[in-house]
């Protein structure tokens, strides 16, 4: 995964939040850490309406944890909740959606409990109705169906390390809660009370992370006995940052509260812990499935509650939703007959006496896709032809010779320029020509070096020149 190995340059997002800074620990420095965001969580719980600019603010406060993740462009979301929360139906409902809107796109179950969801994308849906290629290619969100845990589970219940080990393999957590009553669906602890759950998956996680901590002192000193030819009797000394990482991790762990949540660490102590494999490292959204009649009238009795409770737990995004309304949306195939339904729904929600936009109804399954995108530190380029349109995925402050590697490693290797137009830009000049012709006239079509950042959105053609060494 490291540059080392991969040469790959580390990403540049959002440096207007770097940790402290702390070269002291040389062991533990690498050039291609993740973004290191230092910020603090907004109030969802009453699912305001949100302006523009708002949501991009949103959008940098949760990717702080970007900064102990891996840096790769393929990434995954797991889904992690107690049995019967919904994570299985909500999960079929990620990989259903936006599938029309590119129906040549294979759906691919890549396995019995890991799905792709089609990012959804009015930039790239512009472009293939622009061009109207044979062939296209969304971008994808990797999102993994974890079996329920119960309590215990970090001592080996239930799927006990099986369980844990799946959720140490994905990237980030959709953490999955229950915040409602059916008799159809029974809950395993026979009462519905998302505190109690939410404590009792934070509980695992936190004890699952104290097990590991308690492994990686004397990992470190075996480590530092080797380097320094110490004897294995004697004791070795801990660095000062290792320590104070440590110290930290294990004060926020036995209070309950995950390790990403924390925003007093020095660079040099994000790269300590990263080598950790802390579970509670991971980026975390609260999911709230509601009823159905709570979605709509924008209120459950649950949601304050679980908003302090994850205050006082670090803070984090919180999304209500509905699977119950979801599923009724998703099982109506035809766009009429769900515009129908949507109108029936807002017409309950109006004989309730509540109105304004803060009481729209809509699907907020594209809104997970994103936010999960988004906590990962993802971001799209699009390539668009009259042959092939698609959207390729690379980390936010990617340079554009490892986005180019993302298209072949020899476009990496062999980089001479990339020719980028902003998608703006194209849109407002293009003047309905599926070319750049509009946009070169304009000035706006530019060439990139091997320093351009990549932007969110940009439309680049890769130059490159890969010759083979000659044979002696």
């Amino acid at each position: 995964f490291f540059s080392e190995r991969r040469r790959v340059q580390p990403p540049a997002c959002l440096l207007r939040y770097p940790p402290t800074p702390d070269t002291s620990h040389p062991r533990h420095v690498r050039r291609d850490k993740p973004p290191s965001l230092l910020i603090s969580h907004p109030n969802h719980s009453n699912m305001p309406p949100k302006n523009k600019k708002k949501e991009v603010d949103d959008d940098a406060k949760f990717m702080r944890a970007a900064r102990f993740g891996r840096v790769k462009n393929d990434l995954k979301m797991g889904f992690v909740g107690l049995p019967n929360v919904g994570k299985s139906t909500l999960t079929n409902l990620l990989a259903g959606a936006c599938h029309a809107e590119a129906a040549n796109y294979p759906f691919c179950t890549i396995d019995p409990n890991m799905v792709q969801a089609i990012v959804p994308d009015q930039k790239f849906k512009y472009l293939v109705d622009c061009w109207k290629p044979p062939s296209v290619v969304p971008a994808v969100l990797k999102i993994v169906d974890i079996a329920g845990l119960i309590a215990g589970a970090s001592e080996g219940a239930g799927l006990g390390n099986a369980f844990l080990s799946h959720i140490a393999a994905v990237d980030g957590i959709f953490h999955l809660v229950r915040a409602f009553d059916s008799d159809e669906v029974i809950h395993v602890d026979d009462s519905v009370d998302p505190i109690r759950d939410l404590e009792t998956i934070q509980t695992e996680l936190c004890l699952k992370d104290k097990e590991t901590l308690s492994k990686v002192v004397e990992k470190e000193k075996d480590r530092i006995r080797k380097e320094k030819g110490i004897a294995r009797s004697a004791d070795a000394p801990l660095g000062e940052v290792f320590q104070s990482a440590y110290d930290k991790c294990l004060k926020l762990i036995e209070s309950n509260t995950p390790v990403q949540t924390h925003e007093d660490f020095s660079m040099g102590e994000v790269e300590v812990i990263r080598d950790f494999g802390l579970i509670t490292t991971k980026p975390q959204i609260y999911v709230v499935n509601m009823s159905k009649k709570s979605f709509l009238r924008k209120g459950n009795v649950w949601l304050p509650k679980i908003q302090k409770w994850v205050n006082e737990h670090g803070g984090g995004q919180i999304i209500p939703m509905s699977c119950e309304f979801e599923q009724e949306l998703f099982n109506i195939e035809d766009k009429e007959g769900q515009k129908a339904y949507i109108q029936e729904c807002e017409d309950a929600v109006k004989a309730m006496g509540l109105t304004g936009p803060g009481f729209a109804v809509k699907s907020v399954v594209p809104r997970l896709i994103r936010s999960g995108r988004t906590a990962l530190c993802l971001q799209s380029f699009y390539t668009a032809g009259p042959k092939e349109v698609r959207a390729w995925t690379i980390m936010k402050g990617t340079l554009a010779p490892q986005a180019a590697g993302v298209i072949h490693t020899d476009f990496e290797r062999g980089f001479i320029k990339a020719e980028v137009a902003n998608f703006d830009d194209f849109k407002a000049l293009h003047e309905g020509q599926n070319s750049m012709a509009k946009v070169k006239e304009a000035g706006k079509y530019r060439q990139e070096g091997k320093t351009y950042v990549m932007a969110e959105g940009d439309i680049v053609v890769f130059m490159h020149n890969t010759t083979t060494a000659k044979k002696k």
